[in-house]
């Protein structure tokens, strides 16, 4: 990200439709909102992530001598559009919803307020971004909830589609939870702890189990924890781990953390057998971690089943996503500026009715319990509206109109999502370190109840219109259903 020129990073009809407004000299100031439309994997809840790198891109984005170079030889754009190009800088404005916040489906994670040709150009490096990060950090909140409060170590890289997946993925798993991750230029970029112990070529190289473990203790005394599945875990490895533990007591060594770990077989069993041989050898302390094509199924299974673990290295089903491997974010138009610089709403309209957008220029409320400090629903609406906490709020479902909710003045607070990132061009925002970030995740996470965090049939979180709004969009879906009767 901080090498590359990414500004090419986007879809040829973005730039065909760039030049289609430029030379119809229509480049009026629009809004588009990005959202998405279902939690991956049945969640009930997803986490922002990837707005530092929308960030980069943004503050990065310029036509290079060599990008223009480029769209001249593919014979479709004209000189006025290509010296258009050469000046190219972003003038708008940005609002969203900071990284690390509990998000749900249809509402806006992120809003571009730009002239359309610049709104347009962005679409696909936004989406690009966010869909990848919100999907890995989402993937990784459940791991880790599944975990049951137990260290979950990103250890996705080798299998990630990509250097940019697996470096930006372990950005999003910290983000989501991960107490570290193997990728060492994930350590260096973003500051995040680094993890890891060693392979079973390790094992292999010397002439012996107990040499190889022997001479990794020697190495790193502090942080000692031998892979005892090379040959046999039960007879072979677990024994072979003692007598070093052993050893290193008896010359007065005090490792602050030391273990083993697991990476093939009945997890399960081996766990508890290991534990019941470690606690019977006095090393009571002694971790257990493993590994071996782990997700959040597989960790709530084994813990039903009483394993012993207690940290777990999680990698090609969390780097990937496996089970939902796409975030499934959208870009859509949802107002323009008229001449009175008044935004006009505009709606897309779908016989899905899942695809029927929120028009106009909106902003998000959450709504929490004042007693509980726990989310009560989000509350979509207009940008300028404005709620007296101390007055009673109604909400109702868009969909089902008839469910209804009144909660009483003074038992409610609410708290603005989207805030400014970028205001005429200008970035306004600073944003937190990753760490600073995760904090605040676990935190958001908190806010959430359990039902709602569930891995199976999670309770849906109610995403509400405004009266406002809810009026808008029914008078627009009237107005194009009398259209099309004409």
């Amino acid at each position: 990200m901080h090498s590359r020129n990414l500004t090419l990073l986007t879809d040829l009809y973005e730039l065909t439709m760039m030049q289609g407004y430029f030379e119809k000299q229509n480049n009026e100031v629009v809004i588009f909102d990005m959202f998405f439309r279902e939690n991956p994997d049945s969640a009930g809840y997803s986490i922002m992530a990837g707005l530092d790198q929308v960030i980069e891109y943004i503050k990065n984005l310029n036509f290079t001598y060599e990008d223009v170079d480029y769209l001249r030889n593919l014979g479709i754009f004209t000189d006025n559009f290509l010296n258009y190009l050469s000046g190219f800088h972003f003038s708008g404005s940005i609002y969203a919803i900071p990284e690390g916040t509990a998000v749900f489906p249809k509402e806006p994670l992120l809003k571009v307020i730009a002239p359309i040709m610049e709104a347009q150009l962005v679409e696909t490096a936004i989406l690009n971004i966010i869909n990848h990060q919100c999907l890995i950090a989402t993937k990784t909140s459940r791991v880790v909830y599944a975990a049951q409060g137990d260290g979950i170590m990103e250890f996705g890289l080798r299998r990630a589609q990509g250097p940019d997946a697996g470096l930006y993925g372990a950005r999003a798993a910290m983000i989501g939870g991960c107490v570290g991750t193997s990728n060492v230029l994930a350590g260096q970029m973003f500051d995040v702890p680094v993890m890891g112990t060693h392979a079973h070529s390790w094992i292999m190289s010397f002439p012996d189990e107990y040499t190889a473990f022997k001479a990794y203790a020697d190495l790193y005394p502090n942080a000692c924890t031998l892979l005892v599945d090379t040959y046999d875990t039960l007879k072979s490895g677990i024994p072979n781990a003692i007598r070093i533990f052993q050893e290193m007591k008896e010359a007065g060594i005090k490792p602050k953390s030391y273990g083993i770990r697991l990476d093939s077989g009945d997890l399960a069993y081996l766990s508890k057998k290991a534990r019941a041989m470690l606690d019977e050898a006095g090393f009571p302390d002694a971790v257990i971690a493993a590994s071996n094509d782990l997700d959040e199924y597989l960790i709530h299974d084994l813990k039903m089943q009483g394993a012993t673990i207690t940290s777990w290295g999680v990698g090609t089903h969390l780097i990937t996503s496996k089970n939902a491997p796409s975030f499934g974010g959208v870009y859509k138009l949802a107002a323009i500026q008229d001449k009175n610089g008044t935004f006009v709403p505009k709606i897309k309209i779908s016989e899905n009715t899942v695809k029927i957008t929120n028009p106009g220029n909106k902003t998000i409320f959450r709504i929490y319990d004042k007693r509980s400090g726990k989310m009560k629903a989000d509350l979509i609406c207009f940008a300028d509206e404005t709620f007296d906490t101390e007055q009673d709020l109604f909400l109702f479902d868009p969909v089902d109109t008839w469910k209804k909710t009144r909660l009483k003045g003074g038992t409610y607070t609410m708290r603005e999502l989207l805030v400014p990132i970028f205001i005429n061009g200008e970035c306004v925002y600073q944003s937190p370190s990753v760490m600073e970030i995760a904090s605040y995740c676990k935190k958001e996470k908190e806010t959430l109840w359990e039902e709602t965090r569930r891995l199976f049939y999670p309770h849906k979180v109610h995403v509400d219109l405004s009266q406002k709004l809810f009026d808008v969009k029914e008078h627009l879906l009237n107005d194009m259903s009398m259209k099309e009767m004409e």
